[in-house]
């Protein structure tokens, strides 16, 4: 399958800059999964297109401040590393600027002293590895009180809030990236559902940076996926399992809550506490075993989640969705507005 197939042209003003305040004031786009047909609406409306029985299922990790500025030692140069994952308590892979002056054995200062690494390994990525030279508990502590939350590359506007770059249930620091389509969330939103009779249940997917990356071979087939780590619980499965007997829908909120519920699932689409990793590439052609709704943003042309997106509701029914999102100028991306398929 060609990749230019989950390709689009996006005008670069519709890209949110910025979150739409309050929260649960972004727009709804409300797609028929099997019909096609486009309802426009307000977040705030989507309690109504939900029935008492339903079940939310939401990621609830949180982003990381996993941003580090600060100086190469000697020169004095400014550097940044973007923490992505630890390989151990004090050793993380990292992507690092400018990374060509980064070789292996540069030394790194952050926070006037507080914080001391070298670079340890180029990785095949482009990446490093970086060693902290502290205990892990006040590797921690720095990295909580120096790190800044990072935004995706494509929102160039500081965020006055970072608040706003994490969901209201949120609670679970190990992100480097939001799942996005929890942020148009408010308390008051969850108790409305609450109170009209729909469940939600918490799981937790790592999401890393390669959510954002294009996928850049010719085929789909082609296509490594990156691997994230998620963990669902037996209180979360019961839930989940117990919504399916009654007869209820699964609604996945976001692309990361899908791919943990398709990881974990059984054939006859009940769901098994656990907790791994996963490396379950979604695109069309892929049967859905749990999954009943998705509520998602609008996501980068030729990326992994628009192919996941499309594999729920049809490939030809999703980008015609999308042309229609972009002829009402609906914001696109990670403080964009939202889609519902169901």
């Amino acid at each position: 399958m060609d990749v230019s197939l989950f390709d689009y042209d996006l005008p670069e003003d519709l890209i949110a800059q910025r979150p739409v305040e309050p929260r649960d004031a972004s727009r709804l786009l409300v797609l028929g999964r099997d019909s096609g047909s486009v309802t426009h609406d307000v977040f705030r409306a989507l309690p109504s297109y939900l029935k008492p029985g339903d079940c939310l299922v939401v990621n609830e990790t949180r982003v990381m401040p996993a941003r580090l500025i600060g100086k190469k030692a000697g020169t004095g140069g400014r550097v940044e590393l973007l923490l992505l994952r630890p390989r151990t308590d004090t050793t993380w892979e990292a992507l690092a600027k400018p990374g060509r002056r980064l070789q292996p054995g540069a030394r790194l200062d952050f926070g006037n002293g507080r914080l001391s690494a070298r670079v340890a390994e180029r990785l095949e990525s482009g990446g490093r590895l970086v060693e902290f030279e502290t205990d892990p508990a006040e590797l921690a502590r720095a990295i909580k009180e120096l790190g800044r939350v990072p935004l995706p590359p494509y929102i160039h506007e500081p965020l006055a809030d970072p608040e706003r770059y994490q969901t209201v249930y949120s609670s679970d620091e190990r992100s480097v990236a939001a799942p996005t389509a929890g942020l148009h969330f408010t308390p008051a939103l969850l108790g409305e559902m609450s109170r009209r009779g729909v469940d939600v249940a918490s799981l937790r997917l790592t999401v890393g940076l390669d959510t954002f990356r294009p996928v850049t071979a010719e085929t789909v087939e082609e296509h490594t996926i990156h691997s994230e780590s998620y963990e669902i619980d037996d209180e979360a499965a019961t839930r989940i399992n117990t919504t399916r007997e009654r007869g209820g829908r699964v609604i996945a909120v976001g692309t990361t809550s899908t791919r943990v519920l398709e990881t974990v699932a059984t054939d006859d689409g009940r769901v098994r506490a656990s907790d791994g990793v996963t490396r379950l590439f979604i695109y069309p052609g892929y049967r859905f075993k749990t999954v009943d709704a998705l509520l998602t943003n609008f996501h980068l042309p030729r990326s992994s989640l628009l192919m996941l997106v499309s594999a729920f509701a049809g490939r030809e029914r999703v980008m015609n969705a999308y042309a229609e999102a972009i002829a009402e100028r609906y914001r696109f991306f990670s403080f964009g507005d939202a889609m519902l398929i169901a």
